[in-house]
């Protein structure tokens, strides 16, 4: 990557753009928010190549009087040292705007379908996807998200055989991407009298939101089934058939729900799961074609890949991926540290693609 190269061509569009807004008495309201909106993003690089440009012109000052043979020798002690800090700054600034300049991805500012189901271990495995259904919740309230449960089925002891909700907000699939995957937990089960510790898992997926008109689907692709809706263990609480199941018969993508009392509601959330299925698959396709071993990314996405482990005797959790361990198993949990484990990522992520890009 030729950062300068790079820095040039973006200073000259940040020009174009003023210009385009200066004179935007011909623009249509899309595209004036359009260009808004790239500038917003052009001017977070530029503000980072002037604090640059800034210190350039500062170790210039330094290298005067570094250079001059007749500086008193204290200055010139502190003039050196100001001078090493200023080259850290300079460096860390440059890889600020490598970052930068990074392509974003253009799914990172949609909504997000979260669906998390129950893996191995029975009943432990229901209540351990119930407790990441709400640490996700807890998350969504701390960063401001609006979380809307779209579909629980739970066990006879609480836990969660399945659950999906939609979260709404600014980049959440930005922030969220990651945690798709395999979620393992051990712990000691209240019901377990002999105190041993048991493994279970919970499996996440986390689905970038698609628009109607992104992903078209014809009613002769669909098998719709109506039947009545149940609660725990079967029984009945709904006296009609108002439960929706969709069958999109050339993927074979299966989508229940049952929380509406109304049929044509209940259609309406399976169609929008069913909807961001099929586009994070085509998603997934085109990833795979642009990189077949991955190694640009942390994780693959992978709902098989186990990702994390929540291990409760020791309060600690670790994401196997960059290997980071957190002892603060409650905190994250809460929602209240979840945030760490997710910025570490993201980094991690960018970091990688930057080493591509060299």
């Amino acid at each position: 990557m030729n950062l300068e190269n790079n820095i040039d061509k973006i200073v000259l569009r940040e020009r174009e753009i003023e210009d385009l807004l200066v004179n935007s008495s011909n623009l249509k309201s899309s595209d004036l928010a359009d260009l808004s909106k790239e500038l917003s993003d052009i001017k977070s690089i530029t503000d980072l190549v002037s604090k640059k440009d800034i210190l350039v012109s500062e170790i210039q000052d330094l290298s005067e009087i570094l250079n001059d043979k007749k500086a008193d020798d204290d200055i010139k002690e502190i003039a050196t040292k100001e001078f090493n800090t200023l080259k850290d700054d300079i460096r860390n600034l440059e890889r600020e705007i490598q970052l930068a300049l990074l392509p974003k991805d253009k799914d990172d500012t949609r909504n997000v379908i979260l669906e998390v189901r129950a893996g191995t271990g029975g009943d432990e495995a229901g209540l351990f996807a119930s407790d990441l259904f709400a640490m996700y919740e807890k998350l969504s309230i701390k960063n401001k998200w609006k979380f809307e449960v779209m579909e629980v089925s739970e066990t006879n002891v609480g836990g969660y055989k399945e659950a999906q909700a939609n979260i709404i907000g600014n980049g959440v699939f930005g922030r969220m991407k990651f945690e798709s995957g395999v979620h393992r937990v051990q712990r000691v089960p209240t019901t377990e009298t002999s105190g041993r510790i048991h493994t279970s898992a919970a499996t996440i997926a986390v689905l970038p939101e698609a628009e109607d008109l992104e992903v078209f689907i014809e009613e002769k692709d669909l098998r719709v089934d109506v039947f009545r809706s149940s609660g725990p263990g079967g029984q009945s609480v709904n006296t009609t058939d108002s439960a929706v199941r969709i069958t999109h018969i050339p993927s074979g993508i299966v989508v229940s729900q049952q929380d509406e009392k109304s049929q044509h509601k209940n259609r309406a959330k399976a169609m929008k799961i069913l909807q961001s299925r099929l586009y994070e698959a085509e998603r997934q396709k085109q990833q795979d074609e642009r990189s077949s071993t991955r190694k640009d990314q942390v994780g693959s996405g992978d709902r098989s890949e186990r990702i994390r482990t929540y291990n409760f005797p020791q309060g600690r959790v670790t994401d196997h991926r960059i290997n980071l361990t957190l002892h603060k198993l409650e905190k994250i949990l809460s929602g209240e540290s979840l945030d760490e484990l997710i910025d570490a990522l993201i980094v991690e992520d960018r970091m990688l693609k930057l080493a591509s890009n060299d």
